[in-house]
């Protein structure tokens, strides 16, 4: 597949683009708080565009598109609408904790308070993982984007590396949390006008709008269902409890949008901006996906079905548009994730481990010499990409294991009926949670509901039950702050 001249000017504009709100969000950051929660003065329509287009990556146009060939319309009930349910049931609930654990401790990263909540070991065993594992998630995708600019481009792995993982570094240690924002709704608005013209491309393919309703009679039996096996309730129903936790703030970049946030009422609001675009927006996104099997009948590969759809439907520049918005989706993932985890590096790690760092206050200087080492470390880790081979993979899928351990003791330590939960019950769930992953991934469980949702239950009913077993051991400093978080 060769791309025009016009295309490859179009994908050089975007990266361009990137690059320009980089060197504006430079000024924008007076201090490391300016830098990584943007002052605590992120508007909410920004926070929720943001808070949105960080949960995709280019997997939604590959895989998410292979599975949406394959087993139709229960792609969006497991996936978008959980998410979209998800945020909205709980809009005013932990964006509230998250802005008021920034304005009454002045927390810039969402691991701060763990060592107030439970202590020092159990803020750092989450803070040293999530760090370690996220350096090869993150390198991971910038391979994932090199592949994608090598099948359209035949640029090589290693510039394509090198381009994507090298613009991302500039802007955000130029940026920080504006860039990333600025930087997320640029994206968005990609994402946008190219979902949209891939819709009417293909609705017209099709023989007009009356086939958004017709055509899934055309397409193999279950498609059109909105429980497809192995997609079944009991998966669903399960990723929905994953979802509650992941976008809530266990992904650690999502809960950085509220504590971003001025205030309660503007979380809030961002939340449920998030969650309704993730209800209405998958619906216009993935039709050329579901559609996919009438057009292009008999794939061999289903998860080439998007590109293989951009190539032969879209004119000469639109191309180019709808390939910059796969960079889009996962350069925004990518970038959202790095400027967290430097925060975390900043504000949890290093005063733990020098004592220069314990006054509580976070020069500029050091938040971006933090971010451009941590990026540079996953350019290097995914230039090294094909000698990790399947361990690199397998790290990959041990973060997302992580991502429901680490997030119960997250998210249920702001909740003051689980006031009782301290350190035991943290780390204790954390470890069965792993230990509970390790066995899925040794023993045939019976269902795929099961081998994705069994580490999180576990760790929910270890924490829960350890909890119960030390109620009348609850420090006084942990009730006065569930009682700072929860009350107004």
């Amino acid at each position: 597949m060769e791309l025009s001249t016009i295309d490859l000017i179009v994908i050089g504009v975007f990266f361009l683009l990137m690059l320009l709100i980089g060197v504006w969000s430079y000024f924008r950051n007076n201090d490391a708080e300016d830098y990584f929660v943007a002052g605590g003065k992120l508007p909410w329509w920004l926070s929720g565009i943001s808070h949105h287009v960080s949960g995709y990556s280019g997997a939604v146009f590959v895989a998410y598109a292979g599975l949406a060939y394959t087993h139709g319309f229960s792609l969006y009930i497991w996936w978008a609408l959980g998410i979209g349910l998800s945020v909205v049931i709980s809009a005013k609930i932990f964006p509230v904790f998250w802005v008021r654990l920034r304005k009454r401790f002045k927390i810039q990263s969402p691991l701060e308070f763990l060592a107030t909540r439970y202590n020092l070991a159990t803020q750092q065993l989450m803070a040293w993982s999530g760090v370690i594992l996220k350096l090869f998630d993150i390198g991971a995708k910038w391979a994932a984007i090199a592949i994608l600019l090598n099948v359209f481009t035949g640029i090589s792995l290693t510039y394509g590396i090198l381009i994507s993982g090298g613009i991302s570094l500039l802007y955000i240690t130029f940026g920080g949390l504006w860039a990333v924002i600025i930087t997320d709704f640029a994206q968005f608005i990609v994402q946008i006008i190219a979902g949209l013209v891939m819709f009417y491309v293909v609705i017209e393919k099709l023989g007009g709008i009356e086939s958004v309703f017709t055509v899934w009679d055309q397409l193999p039996e279950g498609n059109g269902d909105p429980f497809n096996e192995p997609y079944t309730v009991g998966f669903a129903l399960l990723f929905l409890f994953i979802n509650f936790l992941s976008y809530n703030g266990g992904q650690w970049n999502l809960a950085t949008r509220y504590i971003s946030s001025p205030s309660e009422q503007e979380a809030t609001k961002a939340a449920r901006l998030s969650g309704i675009l993730y209800i209405i927006w998958p619906l216009i996104l993935f039709f050329p996906m579901w559609a996919a099997p009438v057009i292009l009948p008999d794939l061999e590969d289903p998860t080439q079905s998007y590109g293989i759809l951009t190539m032969e439907l879209l004119p000469v520049g639109l191309i180019g548009l709808v390939i910059a918005s796969l960079f889009a989706n996962t350069m925004s993932m990518t970038s959202s994730d790095i400027n967290t985890i430097s925060a975390v590096i900043t504000r949890d790690i290093l005063p733990a481990v020098n004592k220069k760092f314990r006054d509580g206050k976070t020069s500029l200087m050091t938040a971006r010499i933090t971010t451009f080492l941590f990026t540079l470390g996953t350019i290097l880790v995914a230039l090294q990409f094909e000698k990790f081979g399947g361990v690199l993979g397998l790290i990959i899928s041990w973060f997302g294991a992580l991502v429901g351990p680490i997030a119960v003791p997250m998210l249920f330590g702001l909740i003051p009926w689980f006031k009782s939960c301290g350190p035991k019950a943290a780390i204790g769930s954390i470890l069965v949670g792993l230990l509970a992953f390790v066995i899925t991934k040794n023993v045939e469980v019976g269902s795929l509901a099961l081998e994705i949702g069994l580490p999180v239950i576990c760790s929910t009913i270890t924490y829960i039950l350890v909890g119960f077993i030390e109620r009348d051991n609850v420090p006084e400093k942990v009730k006065q702050m569930l009682e700072d978080v929860s009350h107004e």
